[in-house]
């Protein structure tokens, strides 16, 4: 089978490997769709722990896909049907992990972040991933694509219960990707008067307007000036900062209402910490200052109710499609501005499958 494979810092290669064999308690799963997330590119760029020339580390932890084999001791799941993979696997007895957070549990593992993920054909499912709930059967109606990107909304959806918004809030969102899109949707259910979105391109917040009509957006420097008009110089009651800065996390702490709440939902290279935050603001004004990370497989299937029920429209967030044979050519962030990259499995050409090539040769892959 074709998998993409990432060996070091720059060095992810596309190569023909062995399908995985499952024991009695595991599930062999085609790949149906996947997508690419920030932070497949950032452990391209930055290579991980468990990624090595040893031991190469497949990719992907966006993804769907069907069951093709079970282990005569699996139970419930059968050949032929089609799951959404909730890709957080606690170790299943630690109080985190019995109170029904495996996400934030110090033993946890992720497909595509400590064990093998979804850039590939087929992927083995473990014995603990389906005894603790991680494969969930689509609803009616719903396909691959969507249950793929149902991985990132259910991250915003923790992050999202953490801000607490009110009908009538004013929101702030800084970060106009696919997650700071997320976030506006959200926020928008719970019923907030004044959406604002702030980015340093004005490509993606053009994006971002024309996918959620009635949103304000605008530049990051005039972000202060903008948010003061908008919200009649009182702040923001609900500040959102989805983008790897330290310099916007600080910022949106002084421009707050007063007993306004705060995620920092993305983190920021270790090289920039520490924050520095003034922390008289948090104490006068009587601030929140909240954190998220990952998603509970709790959140992962609440999430997929609400894209089943059609209250979150996730699927006009994919912006470009590429099969795994051309992956490459995805992860190739010259190639324009996409919001959701999703990798399809339907028409790998034979010629493609040739032992130890890469597929595509563009600038910062390394052949395979």
């Amino acid at each position: 089978m074709l998998a993409l494979r990432l060996y070091g810092p720059n060095d992810i290669r596309l190569e023909e490997v062995v399908v995985p064999e499952i024991d009695d308690d595991e599930i062999l799963l085609k790949v149906d769709a996947a997508a690419i997330c920030g932070t497949d590119l950032r452990m391209w760029r930055t290579g991980c722990r468990d990624a090595s020339n040893d031991r190469p580390l497949v990719l992907g932890h966006e993804f769907a896909g069907t069951v093709v084999q079970t282990g005569r001791n699996v139970p419930f799941f059968e050949e032929g049907m089609q799951v959404a993979v909730a890709p957080n696997i606690g170790c299943g007895m630690c109080f985190r992990c019995v109170s029904g957070k495996p996400h934030l549990c110090n033993a946890y593992t992720a497909f595509g972040i400590n064990r093998d993920g979804a850039f590939a054909e087929y992927v083995k499912i473990p014995k603990n991933a389906i005894m603790q709930g991680n494969l969930i059967p689509l609803p009616r109606g719903l396909t691959p694509d969507d249950a793929t990107l149902n991985e990132p909304l259910s991250c915003v959806y923790n992050g999202f219960l953490k801000c607490e918004i009110a009908v009538g809030e004013n929101v702030l969102i800084v970060g106009a990707g696919p997650v700071g899109v997320m976030h506006a949707m959200f926020a928008r259910i719970a019923g907030a008067a004044n959406i604002i979105v702030c980015d340093l391109s004005q490509e993606r917040l053009v994006q971002c307007q024309s996918l959620l009509k009635g949103v304000h957006v605008c530049p990051s420097d005039q972000l202060v000036d903008f948010v003061m008009d908008q919200t009649q110089g009182n702040g923001p009651d609900v500040a959102i900062v989805a983008c790897p800065s330290t310099q916007m996390q600080s910022q949106v702490v002084s421009l707050m209402n007063y007993g306004g709440r705060v995620n920092f939902f993305g983190g920021v290279p270790v090289s920039e910490q520490l924050v520095p935050i003034n922390t008289n603001l948090v104490h006068y004004k009587e601030l929140r200052l909240t954190g998220s990370t990952r998603a509970s497989t709790e959140h992962f299937r609440k999430t997929l109710e609400f894209i089943s029920e059609g209250l979150i429209d996730v699927r006009k967030l994919i912006t470009a499609r590429f099969d795994i044979s051309d992956i490459l050519s995805a992860f190739d962030t010259s190639n324009g501005l996409s919001l959701k990259k999703l990798i399809t499995f339907e028409h790998v050409p034979d010629d493609s499958k040739k032992s130890g090539e890469a597929k595509q040769s563009v600038p910062g892959f390394a052949k395979g």
